[in-house]
């Protein structure tokens, strides 16, 4: 709400809004990217203020070469996700909006995918899939040409897309639409060949078997999850990637009433990001609903219980 992202052009002439340096601003903007997939999320939000000021200033810079939108919208896409993460889905909307305003103004398809998997994301968080689809669909296309060169970035980017993608169909309960996705997900990552993270998306072979699962626990398979989804090694991708799993498969265990499982996979997720469990809107409903039917004496009664007041699901 900074009173000089109202107008350009009252402000043109105050001193205080001169762009900072672009090459510190995408180091830290990278450097921030990093944190969050490390599963330091505390660490990535006291940077963004002021990388959001930064990306405002740099925008409109014919200085640098054209990179400002460019930067601005990496900066805005790591907003929305970070957002969506601790359940800020309203702002998590405005920061995606911003990114893709900004990957417009870039002339970059690559910087135009990326920012439509923000899009992507916080529409998913506010259960808007069927714009979700439409939006992955049409971002999608403007990878070809790179796709046909199988530059690993654009084939990194395009996978992700249809994850997403997949992610709402599945959301939207729409079995085959979704396997058609991940099929397509899949191609592109034996096309990649390896689990990568080209523009930090963790793709690859491993991310696209985790997307199955959690499509697969969308779409009510949940005797299938818990049970291939331990047999998953996902300590190739990020520390973002490893957490997210253990919360699906917690999940699934705690819809199966395996409630010492799901506490375990917890626990394992809070060991290796406190921040990204205690703040995550899901892990708080299955912790609440383990709550409810544990006892409150015993082993697991405590233990449940710490969690929840790590969590704030009780109060």
């Amino acid at each position: 709400m900074a009173p000089q992202r109202l107008s350009r052009v009252l402000f043109a002439n105050d001193p205080s809004v001169s762009p900072p340096n672009i090459e510190h601003t995408a180091n830290l903007a990278e450097g921030a990217w990093d944190h969050y997939q490390q599963g330091r999320i505390g660490r990535t939000v006291v940077l963004l203020p002021e990388l959001i000021r930064a990306a405002q200033a740099i925008e409109a810079d014919t200085s640098n070469g054209g990179r400002g939108p460019a930067v601005s919208a990496r900066i805005h896409h790591l907003a929305a996700t970070t957002l969506t993460k601790i359940g800020e889905s309203d702002l998590s909307w405005i920061a995606a909006e911003r990114a893709m305003n900004a990957a417009d103004n870039s002339d970059d398809p690559l910087v135009l995918a990326s920012a439509a998997r923000a899009g992507t994301h916080a529409l998913l968080a506010v259960g808007r899939y069927d714009d979700a689809l439409q939006l992955g669909e049409t971002a999608r296309s403007w990878l070809t040409t790179r796709v046909h060169r199988m530059d690993p970035a654009a084939l990194s980017l395009l996978g992700m897309l249809d994850l997403r993608m997949a992610t709402a169909a599945s959301r939207r309960n729409d079995r085959a639409t979704a396997t058609e996705l991940l099929a397509a997900a899949d191609v592109a990552a034996q096309q990649l060949g390896s689990d990568a993270n080209y523009w930090q998306t963790s793709f690859g072979p491993t991310n696209v078997m985790l997307h199955r699962l959690s499509a697969a626990l969308d779409l009510g398979d949940i005797a299938y999850v818990a049970e291939r989804g331990p047999q998953i090694d996902s300590s190739v991708l990020p520390t973002v990637r490893q957490v997210a799993h253990s919360i699906d498969l917690a999940r699934a265990h705690s819809y199966s009433a395996q409630d010492d499982e799901a506490i375990a996979a917890l626990l394992s997720a809070e060991e290796k990001s406190p921040q990204l469990v205690r703040h995550n809107p899901a892990v708080r409903e299955i912790v609440r609903d383990i709550h409810r039917r544990t006892p409150v004496t015993g082993g697991r009664g405590s233990q449940i219980l710490a969690l929840a007041e790590r969590c704030r699901a009780v109060q």
